[in-house]
């Protein structure tokens, strides 16, 4: 017959062995949770042309030689950065490809379905995209403003829709900033361009923003509208280097803000 001592010690060694293995089983979830609160996930989406990579590299410092020049296409698979700073916080950016393509709906999914990310930043360029030859074909490609408003809207609407989507299932993303880049290019109209894409404008776009905000709830989804140049001003540009870089540091502190970094 077991004495009382040994049958306590045997279950004292089964409370703890069963301790240690509910610690164990919980560790990935933990890790999980500190890696999204110092590296939250941030889904870079936007039409083909209007300059996502480029953010992305800009917001991650990523050096100009490897961002490359302006190219004659997009990419066609899902590229991936990651910004750190001494503190051990930054973000990890999925920059979804802009061409309408198997490759981008599969990325769509990945980053509003089978990993969800925190928050949403949805390049357009005020109908100052780069225009892209369909593949295949050869010489440059031209495009007028309305047309690419036009396909900036239609993009949106897909995008929207998987946000819309998640949104109501899960409690991400949180935040959507919608990022007006190539304001050098327009900076006469950079006050325009920020009312065009806001919610409640009454603007084609604003309409849009207004019927996710009324799916997804206006409480649990931030959204802010914020112009920004990414790719630096040039010698014929209305906007210095120090307002460019002004720009982009204002983004970079509302992402920072919604993040919970400051």
């Amino acid at each position: 017959m077991q004495s009382p001592l040994r049958h306590g010690k045997a279950a004292l060694g089964t409370t703890l062995a069963g301790g240690a293995l509910a610690a164990l089983s919980q560790a990935p979830e933990r890790a999980s949770r500190l890696l999204r609160h110092r590296y939250p996930t941030v889904a870079v989406t936007g039409m083909t042309g209007v300059g996502k990579t480029r953010l992305a590299d800009r917001l991650t410092r990523r050096a100009s030689a490897q961002a490359g020049d302006v190219q004659d296409v997009g990419s066609a698979v899902m590229e991936r950065r990651t910004r750190r700073n001494a503190r051990l916080r930054g973000y990890r950016f999925r920059v979804v490809p802009g061409e309408n393509a198997a490759t981008r709906l599969g990325a769509l999914d990945e980053v509003f379905h089978d990993e969800p990310v925190d928050g949403v930043l949805h390049v357009v360029a005020y109908g100052h995209a780069t225009p892209r030859r369909t593949a295949g074909t050869s010489g440059s490609a031209a495009a007028t403003r309305e047309e690419q408003l036009a396909a900036e809207l239609e993009d949106w609407s897909i995008t929207a829709h998987r946000v819309a989507s998640m949104a109501v299932r899960r409690d991400r993303p949180t935040w959507l900033v919608v990022a007006v880049t190539k304001a050098d290019l327009f900076a006469g109209d950079v006050d325009a361009a920020v009312r065009y894409y806001s919610p409640g404008s009454g603007s084609p776009f604003g309409d849009k923003l207004d019927e996710l905000r009324a799916l997804a709830g206006g409480a649990r989804l931030s959204i802010d509208v914020l112009p920004v140049c990414a790719q630096g001003a040039g010698k014929k540009s209305a906007m210095t280097d120090k307002d460019c870089t002004d720009l982009l540091g204002r983004l970079e502190l509302r992402m920072a803000q919604l993040c919970g970094h400051v």
